[in-house]
């Protein structure tokens, strides 16, 4: 053990924290607006507003000061996440109600920052996927497959006044996801590389996806290397994924995806890097850390394959986020000094 003066490193502050992490995610949401029109930009800018003014509204009712937590930026992640998580041209009370889900259910009505047991993005898209199914598959198409797209000011228009452009169709802006779309033609008894050929799917994912995947890869380095979080529960994680993907496929591979079309799925590195990773929600310990991101990457790849959505990100962090106490509590290193036997 050093001897003193001890020099302890400046600490960090919540703000800095998630402007780092906000600063992860703006590559993958710039290229998400090139490749699928900038609906996406105006629904991130609309749930980071909204989840911000309820995280005031919340702090006034509860007799916090406001100022200092409103402005500590959590609330704008946890909008931003969500927005990430939704379709883009999803309609503004649609938005506002996972945002009502994440800040006041989530968060504050567990005790507030710090305090929350689930993830709050992930129980605002839970809760919007369970309530309306119908909604949360109107994803923007591609604009290089898409027969028509919309410019900001018709984004803005379709959002908030829910109306398109004169002869202009949902249908001709909009698609199903490549998990959506694989899981519905499987069960149509399609073989995979018949799906896999349609102009949908690239060369390891979906045309498209697999390049916002790739930006939310490169966005959770940059995270990794400012040491915002360690490497256990992302490395875990897409190993799980990775694992569980590849047993499927070994077991039929004209049925089951490969791992790689797992991993290029943007849920699945935005899971990896920026969900999964969170210090309130997730495991503390080590090994704690890799049996979550393990746990979650398992769950994620089951989800998709054999239960009844296209993905299972949400729903496998919010199991694993329930068995977070149980994993910290026999995951806890020695104490220094006692051997095995206690002593």
């Amino acid at each position: 053990m050093a001897v003193s003066p001890h020099i302890l490193p400046p600490a960090r502050s919540v703000t800095r924290i998630m402007g780092y992490v906000l600063l992860g995610l703006l590559p993958a949401t710039l290229l998400y607006a090139w490749l699928f029109g900038p609906a996406i930009l105006v629904n991130v800018a609309w749930a980071a507003f909204a989840c911000a003014a309820l995280e005031a509204i919340m702090l006034k009712l509860r007799g916090y000061p406001v100022r200092p937590f409103a402005t500590d930026l959590s609330a704008v992640l946890t909008g931003w996440l969500l927005a990430l998580s939704m379709p883009a041209l999803s309609p503004w009370w649609l938005t506002l109600t996972g945002c009502l889900l994440a800040i006041v259910v989530a968060k504050h009505l567990y005790g507030g920052l710090g305090q929350n047991v689930f993830n709050p993005a992930m129980v605002g898209y839970a809760g919007l996927l369970i309530s309306f199914p119908a909604l949360m598959t109107q994803w923007p198409a591609p604009l290089a497959l898409a027969h028509a797209h919309l410019g900001m000011a018709e984004s803005v228009q379709y959002i908030f006044a829910g109306h398109l452009p004169a002869g202009l169709k949902l249908d001709a802006i909009t698609s199903a996801t490549p998990l959506d779309t694989l899981r519905t033609q499987l069960k149509q008894d399609h073989t995979l590389s018949e799906i896999l050929r349609q102009p949908l799917f690239g060369h390891f994912g979906g045309r498209g996806f697999e390049m916002v995947a790739a930006a939310y890869l490169l966005g959770g380095l940059l995270l990794l290397a400012l040491a915002v979080f360690t490497w256990h529960v992302p490395l875990a994680y897409l190993a799980g994924v990775w694992l569980t993907a590849g047993a499927f496929h070994v077991y039929d591979v004209d049925h089951y995806a490969s791992p790689w079309f797992h991993l290029a799925a943007p849920s699945t590195m935005l899971a990896a890097f920026f969900i999964a990773t969170d210090p309130v929600t997730g495991a503390t310990t080590p090994r704690g850390k890799l049996i979550f991101g393990a746990s979650a990457g398992f769950l994620t790849v089951l989800i998709r394959v054999l239960g009844g959505y296209p993905d299972g990100v949400a729903f496998s962090i919010l199991l694993m986020n329930i068995c977070v106490p149980l994993i910290d509590a026999h995951t806890q290193p020695k104490v220094f000094g006692h051997g095995r036997g206690g002593t």
